[in-house]
């Protein structure tokens, strides 16, 4: 018993030997959640307060579930194969096999995944001829789930105009579709597991009864419906051992609600409330930043990181001139830090968003900088930007066939399968392309692989006199690709992704359309699908090579580096705009994001943002993130600052072009006083004379658009 709680420190035995309790530990960033979450079931079971068939153990990856088992029987002599630690999903599979009629469900019940889901749902509305243009498969795919994940039924489900009750029909139609083939999705496994739970005594109190202590791991990312399980198994006395951080909870697009661990202090813990607040990854120095970072989140259940590890190095400050200038200096510390013997391995490239690592990886694979792009694609691999790459094939050689079939249907346009093979047919039998084969079709096979024609054809035209940037955006735009995310409700990222490959062949190319750089043989559209093709061949790090990571912030929880490079730290990237447009909870998430991002960092900590970014093919001046302004100066190591010429583009994500004064003869970076919202800096301007308005950045106040008739600035 010695030997199992004698590497813990204070807090950490507090929380393993709490008595029969409900608990919540909140576990900060590097404080050593899972040894203490292993170390109190084995002291559960040594001490004999319970055996391991009455542990539950509750997490959110396979993975996390794994590590859990493999330190649990490290810790303690027993066989921990039948014991009840998983997912979420896994354990109520479990349950739903063990009572498969009660649940209404055929013993061989199958699992739908997120691509079977997708497919079952397309299946649903061409039955039922309903447009998948106006109800977007994956945009009912969610509706679906959202409601399911609030444990919200199709009957119960409410409408509040017509367009919403159509898809609380198909949602009820997609219930009777899976019921009749005894099949299941993700979000299905738990609801059907906490209705059979709740409307089945027996069962019910079986579990009940069975489980004693309850354990859970990173509670803050619970939906509503996970923890009404909770409280539903945990209804005759089982005590639940709640481990979790309020302040990484960063995952409420998925529906996760950060409020659980404030209504699980209520309902459940009470006054016990354990706090790890000793981290053992960070120096201080980074942890001093962290804390200073979130301290300004209002809905906190608060803690205070500190380390006895000293304070460190200072925070690596760096101001580029440009997106281009910022990642080149990324690259040379990266280099540097290699020279003195950091592994590449242990170097972490961190972004808010995807369409980020486009000049990161650029610039890496010029320098000959080994990379791996951890949990996603590099940015020419993705599904959106192959999509719009074949298009731009097509325009400069129809008979492209590899780029032909990507797009024919994409975004959809009718042409089936049988359509595809009678065009292949047909090109093998002429020994031509299936672009000229297509003039050979007949019926409705030639019909709309002939509109597809004749969309390249036009697309051709428009194209034939554009500069390489309009080339690519007019593609983009025309060819339906941007209406088709735009429909998606997932579909943001992949527009960023679009937006990126514009700035791209900008960047590609001169203001006079020269390229610049590389081997211009065949034109600029040309040169620049070669680029792309180079570009996107096998540049990425083995496996077993040492590697520097690039990944987003989301992607980052839970890993650790020795060194963290946090790019792109400017206002309305980071934090992004569309969060901030969700007002007070949406600024909160994205400094938990942020707060999450300094924590991976174990020794030494850069934070970098750039004067001016490209976005849509145009150069943008933007604002530094509020966030940098949340670190103390003292923390600080302020690298040199490259000055940049006064603005002749609007700041980044506003809206116009020009930098010339609005009325009142305001201007792009200006000081600004508001009688309401205090002090403020112009980032943006729109329109002219009586219709000119100016988007201010107030700090704390937040980002605001104001029309200059009304808003009586007072320049400062």
């Amino acid at each position: 018993m010695t030997d199992l709680l004698a590497n813990l420190n204070a807090p950490q035995l507090q929380a393993v030997t709490l008595p029969p309790v409900h608990g919540l530990i909140l576990a900060g960033a590097g404080s050593g959640k899972t040894r203490v979450l292993t170390t109190r079931i084995a002291w559960l079971m040594a001490t004999g307060q319970v055996g391991p068939h009455g542990i539950l153990a509750v997490t959110f990856t396979n993975k996390a579930a794994k590590e859990m088992t493999a330190r649990l029987a490290a810790l303690v002599p027993i066989n921990t194969r039948g014991m009840w630690i998983g997912t979420f999903h896994g354990l109520c599979n479990r349950l739903l096999r063990a009572h498969y009629r009660e649940a209404g469900l055929p013993q061989t019940f199958q699992i739908l995944d997120s691509a079977d889901q997708l497919a079952m749902v397309k299946r649903l509305l061409k039955n039922l001829n309903v447009d998948d243009e106006k109800y977007p498969p994956r945009e009912l795919c969610h509706f679906i789930n959202a409601h399911k994940e609030q444990g919200v039924r199709a009957g119960q489900a409410e409408a509040y105009d017509n367009y919403t009750q159509k898809r609380v029909e198909l949602y009820a139609e997609y219930e009777a579709q899976c019921n009749r083939e005894g099949v299941v999705d993700f979000a299905e496994l738990l609801l059907r597991c906490y209705e059979l739970l709740q409307r089945n005594e027996p069962i019910r109190k079986h579990y009940q009864a069975r489980f004693r202590y309850i354990l859970v791991d990173e509670v803050q990312d619970t939906n509503k419906l996970q923890y009404a399980w909770l409280q539903l198994i945990a209804a005759d006395g089982a005590k639940i051992f709640a481990v979790g951080d309020d302040d990484q909870s960063i995952y409420a697009f998925r529906g996760a609600e950060v409020g659980n661990m404030r209504d699980f202090e209520r309902d459940f813990a009470g006054p016990n409330v354990i706090r790890l607040e000793q981290n053992y990854r960070s120096q201080g120095n980074i942890l001093a930043a962290a804390n200073a970072l979130i301290k300004n989140n209002r809905s906190r259940l608060g803690k205070n990181l500190w380390t006895d590890a000293g304070d460190g190095e200072p925070i690596r400050a760096f101001e580029g001139y440009s997106d281009i200038d910022e990642a080149r200096f990324i690259v040379e510390e990266i280099r540097e830090l290699v020279r003195e013997g950091v592994s590449p391995t242990q170097i972490a490239i961190l972004y808010r968003s995807n369409a980020q690592s486009r000049i990161l990886e650029h610039e890496l694979f010029a320098k000959a900088v080994p990379y791996k792009v951890y949990g996603g694609l590099r940015f020419f691999e993705r599904q959106e930007i192959k999509h719009a790459l074949a298009y731009l094939r097509l325009l400069g050689n129809p008979d492209d066939d590899t780029a032909f079939l990507r797009v024919v249907n994409f975004p959809t346009r009718g042409i089936g399968a049988r359509s595809l093979e009678s065009l292949q047919a047909t090109a093998h039998q002429t020994n031509c392309s299936l672009y000229n084969a297509a003039a050979s079709l007949s019926g409705k096979a030639g019909v709309t692989v002939g509109g597809f024609i004749r969309l390249i054809e036009t697309l051709r035209q428009e194209t034939a006199n554009l500069p390489l940037p309009e080339i690519v955006e007019h593609i983009v735009e025309k060819s339906g690709l941007a209406q088709h995310y735009r429909m998606d409700k997932d579909g943001q990222e992949r527009l960023e992704n679009l937006d990126e490959l514009i700035n791209a062949a900008a960047s590609f190319v001169d203001d006079d359309g020269v390229v610049m750089g590389h081997q211009a043989e065949g034109g600029a559209l040309v040169s620049f699908l070669t680029h792309a093709s180079l570009e996107a061949g096998e540049h990425q790090a083995g496996e077993g090579q040492e590697a520097v990571q690039l990944m987003t912030v989301h992607s980052a929880k839970g890993l650790e580096f020795d060194v963290v490079f946090i790019s792109g730290l400017e206002q309305g990237l980071f934090p992004h705009e569309n969060s901030v447009a969700q007002g007070q909870e949406g600024l909160e998430e994205e400094r938990r994001l942020m707060y999450v991002a300094v924590t991976r960092a174990r020794q030494r900590l850069y934070v970098s943002c750039a004067q001016t970014r490209m976005l849509h093919g145009q150069t943008r001046y933007c604002m530094p993130s509020n966030f940098l302004d949340e670190i103390p100066e003292n923390l600080l190591l302020k690298l040199n600052k490259k000055s940049a010429p006064a603005p002749t583009a609007t700041p980044a994500f506003g809206g116009g072009y020009s930098a010339e004064p609005v009325a009142g003869g305001l201007r792009i970076g200006q000081s600004v006083e508001h009688a309401k919202f205090g002090l403020g800096v112009i980032v943006s301007t729109e329109g002219r004379g009586a219709d000119a308005r100016v988007q201010v950045n107030f700090g704390g106040s937040g980002m605001k658009w104001l029309a200059l008739e009304y808003a009586k600035l007072t320049p400062v």
